[in-house]
């Protein structure tokens, strides 16, 4: 399926500030650019969320991780290709992202995405896209376009129409701690 008219016009909105429903390589998200504050807001603002909770951050490369966590530990690459499902690792130290994507602590949970049309969506947008589960805050993650609730699609600026038919049900992804000296923790399997 041809994907580039919802690209063209995702990238429009996440430049003008804005936020988008889309498919990610996991669940359906809520996605804006992660180095924008103000769009960060609304993410949170759209989901009713504490702002103490951070947000995941989809990158499109492993090349790409340096320029958001201060020291990237040996170990990731090899990590990452041990894993097939998607993974989320939280990193210390990081950086170059809209302050209110970053825990209190300093980490920041970062995915690099193998997903067609998120690849392209950020390889294209040139930035980090911000991933959040497509549902108010304390409530069921939607793994399907047509759970998700009316209010979360009242509130952002474009919807991808992209896999809106999709009806293969994902999880979140694996979600690992990894420590500057190379140890890491499986918070979810």
């Amino acid at each position: 399926m041809d994907f580039s008219a919802d690209i063209e016009k995702s990238i429009k909105i996440l430049e003008s500030g804005g936020t988008i429903l889309y498919p990610t390589d996991t669940i359906w998200g809520i996605g804006c650019d992660a180095t924008n504050t103000l769009a960060v807001e609304k993410i949170y603002r759209i989901k009713s969320r504490s702002e103490a909770k951070s947000l995941i951050v989809l990158i499109d490369s492993i090349d790409k991780l340096s320029i958001y966590v201060e020291k990237v530990p040996d170990i990731t690459a090899d990590l990452l290709a041990s894993i097939s499902n998607p993974v989320t690792i939280i990193y210390s130290n990081a950086r170059r992202l809209a302050p209110n994507v970053i825990a209190s602590d300093g980490t920041i949970a970062i995915r690099v995405v193998k997903d067609e049309f998120c690849t392209e969506l950020i390889r294209r947008y040139g930035k980090p896209i911000v991933s959040t589960s497509a549902n108010i805050s304390g409530t069921e993650s939607p793994a399907i376009f047509s759970h998700i609730a009316p209010e979360i699609k009242d509130a952002v600026d474009y919807i991808v129409s992209y896999k809106q038919d999709y009806y293969t049900r994902s999880k979140p992804s694996t979600i690992i701690r990894l420590r500057e000296d190379g140890l890491y923790t499986i918070i979810r399997g």
